[in-house]
This record gives C-alpha cells, sequence and structure tokens, in this order.
C-alpha cells in the first residue's frame, strides 16, 4: 500500500496525475546546520516561503520542499552534500525553475538547492575562444557578454532570458539553432561537479582536443541532477557571425511546408534556423500580437541564414525561392536585423500565445527523423480530434523536434483524463516513426514511465547500476528520469477531484 503521503502516481495510461503535499519537517538542529554552513538568510524552511520552489514550468506537477538552501560557493555545495549524507537528506539541485519535465521538483521530503547566488562569469578567454561561468548564470547574459568580444554562444533555449547555464547543461538544452550549431552537449567543454557524497572534482579542459580517459563531463552534461552538482561550466564559443538574415514563408497546409524543409535540406542548404508553427499555434500567436499572419493559412516557417553577409544573403533568397516553389503564399525577408527580429517573434511567442487560451497547457517533446514530420504532425491532429482536446503544434521543423501543446482547465477531471491519454499517444506516435521521447526537455518525473517501458533493458539497467555506484544513499534528485528502488503497490487517488482532502490544508 503506498503510503499517503507518496507524492505522485502514475495511471492505468502511463500519465502523470500529481497531489499537491506539504513539505516534510527538518528537526531543527538539521535547521541549524543548514544554517551555519550557508548563514541562516539563506535558508528557508517556513512553508509560506517554500511555495514558489514547489513546482517549475511543468504543467500538473507541485509538491513542496523541506526547506530551500543556497550555496555561495562550491565549498559549501560540497558542505551541504556531505551534510545530507550525514542526515539522510535528500537534495534536489534548481536553478530558475524553466524546467518541462518536472526534474526539480523535490519528492520524498528533499531539500531545494538553488544555485542562483552562483552567477558569475568568470572569464572569457578570447584567445582560446571559451567562457568559464558559474550555474546559476543567465544564459542570455552569457550571449550579451560573448558577443560584446564579437563571439558566440549558439545555445538558445526559449527561456533564454530567464533560465540559466546549470540547467541547460543539467537538461542538456536545445533551441531554435539547433539544426546548424547543435545543443548544449556540443558546447561543454569541462565541469566543476560536487558529487553526491560531497567530492568536489574537475574534467576536461579547454584543449578542443582532449581524450584522455572516458569523457566524463558528457555522461554528467544531460544527467537531471542526478549524477552530481554543476558549480563551474567551462563552454566553447564561437566568432560572431558576421551577418543573419531571417526569412517568414506562410503556407496552405503543414504539407507543403514540410516539402519546403526537405527541398532546403536537400538543396544543401544548413540554415542556422528553421522553425514551424501549426495553424492552431499561427492563429493563437496572431490572436495574441496581431503581427499581421493570415489566420487562414495552414502553417508557416521561420528561416535564419547566418555567416558572411554574401552567404547570408545568397542562402536567404534561395530558401525564398524554394518556399515559393513549394507552395508558399507569401515570403516576407527582413531587410535589417530588427525586422528579422519582429519575424522571429511570431516563433518565439508560440508557447505564450497558446498558454493564454486555457488555464492549463501541457508541452510536449518529442522528436522524430525530420523525413517522418509530417506523419507526426497529422497523428498529433488525429489525437486532438479522437481526444476533443485543443493541440497546438510548433517546434523545430529542420531537426524533427515537436512541441504539441495540450490545452485544458486542470481543474476538469474529465478533461485531465483526456489529457493522459493524449499524452500517451504522442509519446507512442513518435516512437512507432522511429523517434524519441525527448529531444531536449529531460525525462525527469513527467516521462520517466516511458522511458521504463520503453528503453532497451539492458540499458535502463546499466543507467541504473551507474547511478547506483555514483550515489549509493540516492541523495540527489530521488524519484528522477527512473525508479531506483522497486516500486510499492497500492493506488492513490487519480483525478484531482479526489485529492481536496488533503489540499484544504495546505491552502495558505
Amino acid at each position: 500500500m503506498l503510503h499517503s503521503r507518496d507524492p505522485w502516481h502514475w495511471s492505468a495510461g502511463g500519465s502523470l496525475t500529481i497531489l499537491i503535499e506539504g513539505p516534510g519537517v527538518l528537526k531543527s538542529s538539521q535547521v541549524q546546520q543548514l544554517q551555519k554552513l550557508v548563514g541562516s538568510q539563506h535558508v528557508l524552511h517556513e512553508r509560506e516561503d517554500l511555495w514558489v520552489y514547489g513546482h517549475d514550468a511543468t504543467a500538473l506537477l507541485r509538491h513542496l520542499p523541506a526547506a530551500v538552501v543556497s550555496p555561495g560557493s562550491a565549498q559549501e555545495v560540497a558542505a551541504l552534500l556531505q551534510f545530507a549524507n550525514q542526515e539522510g537528506l535528500k537534495l534536489v539541485p534548481r536553478g530558475s525553475g524553466t524546467g518541462l519535465s518536472g526534474g526539480s521538483i523535490a519528492l520524498e521530503q528533499a531539500v531545494v538547492m538553488s544555485l542562483l547566488r552562483l552567477n558569475r562569469i568568470l572569464e572569457v578567454d578570447r584567445a582560446n575562444m571559451t567562457a568559464s561561468v558559474e550555474p546559476g548564470v543567465i544564459t542570455a547574459q552569457l550571449h550579451q557578454a560573448v558577443e560584446a568580444q564579437g563571439l558566440f554562444y549558439p545555445p538558445d533555449p526559449g527561456s533564454m532570458k530567464i533560465c540559466t547555464v546549470g540547467g541547460n547543461v543539467a537538461e542538456n538544452a536545445g533551441g531554435l539553432r539547433g539544426l546548424k550549431y547543435g545543443v548544449t552537449r556540443d558546447y561543454v567543454m569541462g565541469l566543476e561537479v560536487v558529487l553526491p557524497e560531497g567530492q568536489l572534482m574537475w574534467t576536461g579542459s579547454k584543449c578542443p582536443k582532449d581524450v584522455a580517459g572516458y569523457d566524463l563531463k558528457q555522461l554528467l552534461v544531460g544527467s537531471e541532477g542526478t549524477l552530481g552538482i554543476f558549480t563551474r561550466v567551462l563552454v566553447k564559443l564561437l566568432p560572431k557571425p558576421k551577418a543573419k538574415r531571417t526569412l517568414l514563408a506562410v503556407f496552405p497546409s503543414m504539407e507543403a511546408a514540410a516539402a519546403t524543409v526537405a527541398a532546403i535540406i536537400a538543396a544543401p542548404i544548413i540554415p542556422a534556423t528553421l522553425e514551424f508553427l501549426d495553424q492552431i499555434t499561427l492563429r493563437c500567436v496572431e490572436d495574441f500580437a496581431h503581427i499581421g499572419l493570415p489566420r487562414d493559412a495552414g502553417a508557416i516557417l521561420l528561416m535564419e541564414s547566418d555567416g558572411h553577409p554574401e552567404v547570408a544573403r545568397s542562402e536567404a533568397e534561395e530558401m525564398g525561392d524554394l518556399a515559393r516553389k513549394h507552395g508558399a503564399t507569401q515570403v516576407t525577408l527582413a531587410q535589417s536585423e530588427e525586422e528579422g527580429v519582429k519575424l522571429a517573434a511570431a516563433r518565439r511567442m508560440a508557447f505564450p500565445a497558446l498558454a493564454r487560451m486555457r488555464p492549463t497547457t501541457v508541452l510536449e517533446d518529442v522528436s522524430v527523423p525530420r523525413s517522418r514530420l509530417v506523419e507526426m504532425v497529422q497523428a498529433v491532429r488525429r489525437i486532438a480530434e479522437s481526444s476533443g482536446l485543443m493541440i497546438g503544434t510548433f517546434g523545430h521543423a529542420g531537426d524533427g523536434n515537436l512541441h504539441p501543446t495540450i490545452l485544458l482547465d486542470e481543474r476538469d477531471a474529465d478533461e485531465v483524463r483526456r489529457m493522459e491519454g493524449a499524452f500517451e499517444q504522442i509519446c507512442q506516435s513518435a516512437l512507432e516513426l522511429g523517434g524519441t521521447l525527448t529531444g531536449e526537455h529531460g525525462v525527469g518525473l513527467l516521462k520517466r514511465d516511458f522511458l521504463e517501458r520503453f528503453s532497451d533493458p539492458g540499458a535502463l539497467e546499466m543507467m541504473r547500476r551507474f547511478r547506483a555506484v555514483m550515489d549509493p544513499r540516492q541523495v540527489l534528485n530521488p524519484g528522477k528520469m527512473f525508479q531506483n528502488r522497486p516500486r510499492r503497490e497500492g493506488q492513490l487517488p487519480v483525478h484531482p477531484g479526489q485529492c481536496q482532502p488533503l489540499l484544504e490544508g495546505l491552502r495558505p
């Protein structure tokens, strides 16, 4: 039988229903020791102070931590982990809380470790084209700092104005420039990390070629806070592109947009950005921003080329010609960088425009081979029709990474049930098309069950073994990515209405 305080339950369909639970209670001696380690002003343990840390950007996942600690150095991080091992406490590292898989939610009465105080850009090394930063640095601030010196850090997640570099590394975040430039993993050259038992370790170097031993940094990137806590990140930089040209193309159908994507890649052109919005998302963006998009269009593509001015210009012109050849009814080429930003706004507004339509927004993240993109979009349409839910789809057309966005009201138990079914069907459809469960948002809590069900058993067992060796006491980020311990049996309430008695005493 599950304990009544267990915070989560996977329904038979595989989707997640979360109970809202109050914080665990730390001993007064434990609170005092935490205060001694980082300073009393950097420890939160009263319930009213913990609400903001009880969720990330993932809908339906909420669970209050036992406390929040904010270390100010790598040494304090190490001391906190050593203390956690001694006391049997659990720790969950957290940046800005922009994650979309529940990765920073504190299960098992865990203590959240906020890394926002570690927010210094330590070095921008022009000679070696690297930057060394602490994990709490905001990604957009890193962009600004290196671009001021004529350099370029490509990863650009949609939340880059508020997300942190440490969170990007933990989730292996992507972004709009992923097709040409890759994801965060491609730019991490070194990591300072505190291991689960409190040891401080450095791996990597400024050398472009470094094959001395196992590439531990690549294992740590994307580990979602389960193998260690980053305290310093060394990233590779590139020369800043001399020019960028931006186009927005409007199509009568998603099929025509996809044919254009295929033609661009075959040209061959690798754009800096190749993004799409389906009709539902397009209409929401236009209703939200009034930027002049035709509401009856089937899809739009945002395309960007960068590099040498002549190359950027010629590639942009060729992409525009290919779009027209494959049925684009309108192609707008930005005549300046400022105009390019305005055109790109349509894509960057996709999520907020959809989110304003209903109280609850469940943002999916699946990837398929780009040759199967149209099939995946069609599958999402069928799922929307059969479930009776509004689902808008946008994403990275160039690399096959889609973000079907399910809109509902979590107070409606029937809508939650239908959302759970749609969520699973989207995941299954992606896998049937040769895709993957997540392209850039991570597994976290949201897709843990799917990883266990659909991963190769040998690979999953190897991951479990490695995590057990690294963290024998299961101190770091418990319950994320996959289960370390056998699951207990029993039932929890499935629908929010059944949880009301538990919630009444938790409201401030």
